[in-house]
């Protein structure tokens, strides 16, 4: 049965992605509460209520089971335990397992694995005695740490075999997954909606750009052929059925040079380079996500217009001050989105702009001249 206004949901998570769900699950009428420690969580700042708790605070917990219909997540590094404690008396989305196999590098790619799908070669190492296993491996690698890494972080490059020790040693002698670095041609990414009925719902794919291991730029429509446009949409749904997902899941692609599509990793959430559909889509990723969880219809995802997504880093907030928006807009199609932070930090992910145009050429015309004006 549908959950329908004006329910309670709840959502695990306070960061920007919880406070656009929350945007867009109070805009079709519905209650939220945010548990979030951060006693100035974006989202919290939106919501209905704001539970200022750890997220493994039982009392918090049975709070949330008690007031909401069915609760979801806005990032993957909630922990599994939460969600399993949780779905012992409400209906959770995504579930426990989904969150234990996509907090672990090994385990996501070995599920990805299961699935027949394509990846890069890997190797797990666990300890120092390990390292001797990737002496045989195909080197430029990258060493990632198996849990907690993200927009570069817990990454090091590895150019020769050589490199491994001090690398192992750079990120803390933690569990890793040594993974050959491929030649790329391009990456991209594939946001879709999965029904408690197993009906998937994909929006158009991305192309993603990257700068320092953090998403840059994102364009859409991407300029892959349609044979890989295909096939990155087959994995992706294969993806989804095979974890038995509800909600919104990205999955991340690698192109290569020689036309492989290689899967690289999943966010079992909406996601950075799905942020272009709040202003190119007649349906957001988030007012998806409220709709799978739900359990109500997907709506559609087609795209109005091509779309650049330019990621606001605080790298770009002059000290003491904000960015000159005026001089943003200014412009008819490019669409701000801020939110909400206190604190501009280098590498902190501040806000958006989605640049619209008849083209995608004139769509990446407008972001460069608002970079030019804000970088």
């Amino acid at each position: 049965m549908a959950i329908l206004p004006p329910s309670t949901l709840g959502m695990l998570g306070g960061g920007q992605l919880g406070r656009m769900f929350v945007i867009a699950a109070r805009t079709m009428g519905y209650d939220v509460i945010v548990l979030d420690p951060d006693p100035h969580s974006p989202a919290g700042g939106v919501a209905s209520q704001h539970l200022s708790r750890v997220y493994d605070d039982t009392n918090a917990l049975d709070y949330l089971a008690q007031h909401c219909a069915v609760v979801t997540t806005e990032f993957e590094n909630i922990p599994a335990l939460t969600l399993a404690y949780l779905a012992k008396s409400v209906t959770v989305h995504p579930s426990a397992n989904v969150l234990h196999i996509a907090q672990h590098r090994k385990l996501e790619k070995q599920f990805f694995r299961e699935q027949g799908l394509d990846t890069a070669d890997f190797i797990a190492l666990e300890n120092e005695a390990d390292l001797e296993l990737a002496r045989n491996f195909t080197f430029p690698a990258i060493l990632k740490t198996a849990t907690l890494g993200y927009d570069g972080k817990g990454q090091v490059v590895c150019q020769q075999f050589d490199d491994l020790g001090p690398a192992f040693e750079q990120v803390g002698r933690k569990h890793c997954v040594l993974e050959q670095r491929i030649d790329l041609a391009c990456e991209v990414s594939v946001v879709l909606g999965r029904s408690t009925a197993g009906d998937v719902t994909c929006f158009p794919i991305a192309e993603n750009s990257h700068a320092s291991g953090i998403l840059d730029v994102t364009m859409v429509p991407a300029s892959i052929s349609p044979a890989q446009a295909d096939q990155a949409i087959d994995a992706a749904t294969r993806i989804a059925n095979g974890l038995d997902y509800c909600g919104v899941l990205a999955v991340e692609f690698f192109i290569s040079t020689d036309d492989r599509v290689l899967v690289n990793e999943m966010a079992p959430r909406p996601h950075n380079s799905g942020h272009y559909t709040l202003d190119a889509c007649a349906t957001s990723q988030f007012e998806q996500q409220v709709r799978m969880v739900c359990g109500l219809p997907a709506g559609s995802c087609k795209l109005h217009a091509p779309v650049a997504m330019w990621n606001l880093l605080g790298d770009i907030w002059p000290e003491g001050g904000a960015p000159d928006w005026s001089a943003v807009l200014e412009f008819e199609l490019a669409k701000l989105h801020l939110y909400g932070k206190t604190e501009a930090r280098p590498g902190r992910k501040m806000g958006h702009i989605n640049c619209l145009g008849d083209t995608l050429d004139d769509a990446g015309a407008l972001l460069k001249k608002i970079r030019k004006i804000l970088a």
